[in-house]
């Protein structure tokens, strides 16, 4: 067994590899992209390797994991890739750049290397505010379309002003997290699905989010929802974009009124859902991203 771990482990090292994401289903790539400072991004890739790609960034501390599902859903109609972005996951931990405006840096290296064009962006959460970054600095030639899931784009300082209540709670559990981090994201996974995963897979979330040191995890929330407005950014959307958003959502009326900001956008809002939309309503979801996607250039129709 020892060595068989010592095998799989040789194996990560090399840049591109093929394994099995879901052995139910599509076999995907896993690979590692390094950026500038020398970190090295992990990625997910299958499906059609010359169809239009769908570019899946997860939450904050998560992996490419909690995107499985849809990955596995829509492998037979796109190129479908997942990343774990900087001290997240497979990816490298590193004390520095763990900010919304580096990741950006990081997902143009990733489409810059895989050669990726005609993108679709798919954000959730935290991965919001990468894909607001990334419009920022880069634009949309790259892009198609961009989803933006469950997450308004953070208003940075004035965050306090606008919901004072999210940013009371997001402040003090900061400190729960910092001294006891697996009771926190063990509470955290249960509050962001309305439809609990099984148990293995809540641990292997959990697990997960643990490989992301406390004190990045706490870096990482206080760039993301405090430090930069990047509402600017949304008149710079000028590619159709879809904001899918969860009927319980805290900022569900700011993602609404985002739509008005930008020349081409639309909102759905999924009820009996929690915060992971995606797997409370998956075929909800897939619904709306598959009629979205089927009004942009060179996607199959529904």
């Amino acid at each position: 067994m020892q060595s068989l771990r010592k095998f799989a482990a040789a194996l990560l090292a090399v840049c591109l590899l093929f394994v099995v994401f879901d052995a139910s289903a599509a076999t995907f790539a896993q690979g590692f992209v390094t950026v500038s400072d020398g970190v090295r991004i992990h990625y997910v890739d299958g499906g059609l390797r010359n169809g239009p790609a769908l570019l899946f960034i997860p939450g904050w501390t998560m992996d490419a994991g909690v995107w499985r599902d849809q990955m596995q859903r829509f492998a037979q109609d796109y190129r479908v890739i997942a990343i774990d972005p900087r001290s997240q996951g497979e990816s490298s931990k590193t004390p520095d750049g763990n900010t919304p405006e580096q990741r950006a840096r990081d997902l143009a290296s990733v489409m810059n290397q895989l050669k990726l064009e005609h993108v679709v962006l798919i954000g959730w959460s935290q991965g919001v505010q990468d894909v607001a970054a990334y419009v920022a600095q880069s634009g949309t030639a790259r892009l198609d379309g961009i989803v933006l899931v469950d997450a308004a784009v953070s208003s940075g300082p004035d965050f306090q002003r606008v919901q004072p209540q999210a940013a009371r709670t997001i402040l003090g559990n900061m400190a729960i997290y910092a001294a006891q981090p697996r009771a926190y994201l063990k509470g955290m996974m249960q509050a962001i699905f309305r439809k609990p995963p099984g148990a293995d897979e809540m641990k292997r979330m959990v697990d997960g989010s643990l490989r992301t040191p406390t004190s990045t995890g706490i870096a990482m929330l206080t760039m993301d929802m405090f430090a930069v407005d990047r509402r600017p950014a949304l008149a710079k959307f000028d590619k159709p974009t879809l904001i899918i958003a969860a009927g319980t959502s805290f900022e569900l009326a700011e993602q609404q009124a985002e739509t008005k900001r930008m020349p081409d956008a639309r909102a759905v809002v999924i009820q009996d859902a929690g915060h992971a939309v995606f797997h409370d309503q998956p075929w909800a979801f897939e619904r709306a991203l598959r009629e979205f996607l089927a009004t942009l250039p060179g996607r199959p129709a529904n």
